[in-house]
């Protein structure tokens, strides 16, 4: 499989030195990039039967992987159980360091985010089982991390109703207060609510307000939450017969969903 190196980042502090001086605490899953086309496979997997669940017509569109998931700019998070290595959970970043956000295909975001270093949150999607908050709350996690480790200023996501009001609970603000749910064309012309998080904040505002997930996000070391490393997924060439990775993939997909 040939790996690609997404465009540069200011990396901050990462590795063992992140979690010096914070009681560590294990997880009953894993979460790492995807580098490879098989793991992607299994994101795909959680993901589309994700979106199947609550946008059915639209969960059409994503039982194969996406070309924005071999961006250079953007990596592909995936959550595994440790007891049997099932995929529980998944989400993409991009950022804006090589070419717009997914979302400013349909608006124009505002002056204040506008050359800023910026990081969007899509396709989070995790399993339905009991330990599917569990894995959503670690993967929101990731993507902080990841952002913070890469001098990224402001992650956005997007949410339909009522899972906007999650996000609003993480003190997510809306970035277009007046106009409310937006038609997105990333997410099938879905009215959305584009949301943005202050990252380099955090801590400050989830102390005034006490919020309850302030000591997972900022005084808790989960090793088991690795956002590091360079490596992502390149499209599979097709083999002599033309068909190559993408068919095998294909097969077991619709053996396993």
């Amino acid at each position: 499989m040939e790996m690609r190196h997404p465009g540069v980042l200011r990396p901050a502090v990462s590795g063992p030195a992140a979690g010096v001086g914070k009681p560590t605490e294990r997880l009953p899953f894993t979460i790492r990039r995807v580098d490879n086309e098989a793991d992607l496979w299994k994101a795909v997997r959680v993901r589309h039967a994700a979106y199947a669940r609550h946008v059915p017509d639209f969960a059409r569109q994503l039982v194969k992987p996406e070309s924005s998931d071999y961006g250079d700019d953007a990596i592909v998070f995936l959550a595994e159980s440790k007891l049997d290595g099932a995929p529980l959970g998944t989400a993409r970043m991009q950022t804006n360091l090589d070419e717009p956000l997914h979302v400013e295909a349909s608006v124009e975001l505002p002056d204040w985010l506008r050359g800023q270093p910026l990081a969007e949150m899509s396709r989070l999607g995790v399993d339905n089982g009991r330990i599917g908050r569990m894995v959503k709350t670690a993967l929101l996690k990731a993507g902080v991390m990841y952002c913070q480790q890469n001098g990224i200023h402001w992650a956005l996501a997007t949410g339909r109703a009522p899972i906007d009001r999650q996000y609003e609970q993480l003190t997510f603000v809306d970035v277009f207060p007046e106009l409310g749910f937006i038609p997105l064309r990333h997410v099938g012309n879905i009215p959305h609510r584009i949301m943005a998080f202050d990252i380099s904040t955090i801590e400050e505002r989830w102390t005034a307000a006490q919020h309850p997930l302030l000591n997972f996000f900022c005084h808790t070391h989960h090793p088991d939450i690795d956002v590091r490393g360079h490596a992502g997924v390149r499209p599979p060439l097709p083999n002599a017969g033309g068909m190559g990775v993408v068919r095998q993939a294909s097969e077991w997909h619709e053996l396993v969903a």
